[in-house]
Parts: C-alpha cells; structure tokens; sequence
C-alpha cells in the first residue's frame, strides 16, 4: 500500500510574516486610491474662475428727486449682504416698503446665492422689482467677465 501523504511545515513566523505584508500591502492600496481619487476632485473645483471680483459694488436709482443707493457685498463666489447705503429720512419716510422690502430680498439672495425664485409680499411687489433692477446692476458690475 502505498499512500501518496504529504506532510507540508510551515514555520509560524513566516506565516506571521507573509500576513502582516499581505495586509500591509492591501492598507497602501487603498491609501493610494484615496489619495488620487480626491486629488482629482481638488483639482476639478480648483479650476473654476471665481464668480465675482470681491469688493462693494453700488447702483443708485432716484425716488421722488432724491437719489437711493444699493449696496451689494460680494466675495470671489459669495455674496455677502445687501443693504441701503446713506438711505434719506425722507425717502424713508416717503417709501416706507423699501426697508422691509430690501431686508427680505436680501436674506433670500444671501441665502440662495441667485437672483431667481425670489418670493415679494403683494404689497411690496413693484418696490421688490424696482430694488432687484438695482441688486442686478450691483452684481453685473462685481461679475467676472
């Protein structure tokens, strides 16, 4: 009778050895993925000019004689606020929807970054429109071209 047995060895620090490597090689693998997978994604958004050129960009409109001035502040992609710049008591006096009116146009642009989908109380409506004309000059001047 012959039996074809095999008796393998295996020394146990060699099977130690040969699993931390076999481990080790599969940590760098992914770290290697990872590095490049993001890298790409850095090097996507970094190549995107910037929006706007920073700084405060004004447009002025007249109300009744008296000139009124917007203010839009603006990052390199952000814009920052939107108010009033040296508002008159008597415009304020005499269009007493302006403020409400401009407060509420400018939480929606900070907050959405776009001139579209803005909502206007029915009162204020044509207040509302006549301040986005100026918001809009404001922004045409801060853009990148």
């Amino acid at each position: 009778m012959s039996a074809k047995t095999r008796i393998w060895v295996f020394h146990m620090k060699e099977l130690i050895y040969t699993a931390v490597f076999i481990v080790l090689g599969i940590v760098f693998l992914l770290l290697m993925i990872f590095m490049f997978a993001s890298d790409r994604e850095q090097t996507a958004t970094a190549e995107l000019p910037p929006k706007y050129t920073a700084g405060i960009y004004t447009a002025s409109m007249t109300l009744g004689g008296n000139s009124v001035e917007i203010a839009v502040t603006v990052d390199e992609d952000y814009i920052s606020s939107i108010h009033f710049r040296q508002l008159d008591e008597t415009v304020s006096a005499m269009y007493p929807l302006m403020e409400p009116a401009l407060e509420s146009l400018s939480e929606q642009i900070c907050e959405s970054q776009s001139l579209e989908n803005l909502s206007y109380s029915e009162e204020s409506q044509y207040t509302s429109l006549m301040l986005m004309s100026a918001i809009r000059t404001a922004l045409e001047k801060a853009e990148n071209h």
